[in-house]
């Protein structure tokens, strides 16, 4: 997936271990889990806002769009 999600790095530098940050947003550790790995497929608004309110950053700094697309995903093109 072209969309990364980066928490282990706001985590360390806030001293923050997954089960408190998991604890403050309001999800599961697993869900935690699910984020770290790059395995979530998708994020409510409402979860993003907690994240954001805890870790006290933008969205700006935890997602992070690569151009590294599988060949399976369709690249939008410019009309003719």
């Amino acid at each position: 997936m072209a969309v990364r999600i980066l928490i282990d790095r706001l985590l360390v530098e806030r001293g923050l271990s997954v089960g408190d940050f998991a604890a403050a947003v309001g999800i599961t550790p697993a869900n935690v889990a699910v984020l770290k790995n790059g395995r979530a497929r998708a994020i409510r608004f409402t979860t993003l806002d907690a994240i954001c309110r805890v870790l006290r950053c933008q969205p700006g700094d935890i997602l992070v769009w690569d151009d590294d697309q599988p060949a399976d995903v369709p690249t939008p093109t410019s009309a003719p």
